[in-house]
């Protein structure tokens, strides 16, 4: 039945929004999660005519500040001289892509899931999980791009007034990183309380696991041949065949009762996609030729960060070079280490090179 049939009782008073919000009650599955069922923002605000509360979300992360600084950020390749290398905005959009598929075959909320992916890696810092993993022992209580990533919307975009998303948009972001943790949680605290969440961090590990792979083929730090057969027999031997056959799996795998729906991944395909896995983090992200260049940016970001703990005059006349806005030192709330671990997180790959080199590198005076 077409749209203009289904639809056509619609009394015409109704918003667009309403009209969307009514398509979405006609359309989706029971366990969707429902734009005007939202449990809501952080502080209220005035509802669009035109655009649902999901789609707000999608649009105020697009718009920011720190969606645009991920096109500078490292995925797995520190400063790639090849155009086609991913970056990490162009793995933002791949995992965008893929949740909309899957979240379109089960009947779910597209929105909600683009949100959700589009925003999943705000908080990531420079240089990839070698930044990451920098931050995370020197800043007092750890430090996770996850929750960075919620920091960023809550916090620190727009002026510092964040985004004011919607709580399932920030429930996603939080929970969507998995490490080398269980790709489908086990406990049902670490997984997203909407099933479009759950998608978003399915799609993640998928993502990368095929495009990681293609940029260190495409590298030369592994050969295709070098792929354990098992892995290739299960998932194909390129980008493309790969992506269908883990998309295909969690579809059809996929178990849906009246009571819920739960997102599942066959055995076969689990077991592949973890070797894969484990293949990636012993011949690609630890190879000498990738962790030496994380052991440059490591000391960059350490560098970095030590010198601005000791100057902070100079932090806050950075820092609003990037954020273009002032913080007051006498912000007696957070600690002042925070404030310097946000703005080395919020660095893209080629700031901070270039900040390490104004601040340490010496300069001809003639």
């Amino acid at each position: 039945m077409c749209d203009q049939t289904m639809f056509k009782h619609i009394d015409e008073t109704l918003t667009v929004r309403q009209e969307i919000e009514l398509r979405e009650r006609m359309t989706l599955s029971p366990h969707a999660c429902l734009s005007e069922k939202t449990r809501g923002r952080r502080f209220n605000a005035p509802e669009c005519h035109i655009r649902t509360s999901f789609q707000r979300d999608r649009d105020r992360i697009v718009y920011s500040k720190a969606f645009r600084r991920l096109k500078h950020k490292t995925q797995v390749f520190l400063s790639p001289m090849g155009d086609h290398y991913r970056t990490r905005l162009t793995h933002t959009l791949e995992v965008s892509e893929i949740a909309r598929t899957i979240a379109r075959a089960l009947k779910l909320n597209e929105d909600l899931v683009e949100a959700v992916a589009l925003g999943h890696d705000l908080g990531h810092t420079p240089f990839g999980h070698a930044g990451e993993s920098v931050l995370n022992e020197i800043v007092p209580g750890g430090f996770a791009h996850c929750r960075q990533s919620l920091r960023v919307v809550d916090l620190l975009e727009n002026g510092g007034k964040g985004l004011n998303l919607t709580w399932e948009v920030r429930d996603g972001i939080l929970k969507h990183s998995k490490g080398f943790g269980d790709i489908i949680p086990m406990v049902s605290g670490e997984r997203a309380r909407t099933v479009e969440g759950q998608v978003v961090r399915i799609a993640d590990i998928i993502a990368y696991l095929s495009h990681d792979l293609d940029d260190a083929i495409r590298s030369g730090v592994i050969k295709g041949q070098q792929v354990p057969p098992e892995i290739t027999r299960v998932l194909g031997d390129s980008h493309g065949q790969r992506i269908s056959a883990m998309l295909k799996d969690v579809i059809r795998s996929t178990q849906v009762t009246p009571e819920k729906m739960e997102l599942a991944i066959s055995g076969e395909m689990m077991e592949t996609m973890l070797a894969l896995r484990a293949f990636l983090y012993e011949n690609v992200y630890r190879a000498p030729r990738v962790h030496s260049e994380f052991e440059k940016a490591r000391k960059i970001l350490l560098d970095l960060f030590e010198y601005f703990m000791k100057h902070k005059e100079a932090f806050y006349q950075e820092r609003f070079k990037l954020f273009e806005e002032q913080v007051s030192s006498s912000e007696s709330s957070v600690p002042y280490e925070r404030h310097v671990s946000d703005f080395i997180a919020g660095m893209t790959d080629r700031y901070a090179q270039n900040l390490y080199e104004k601040i340490f590198m010496p300069s001809s005076l003639v």
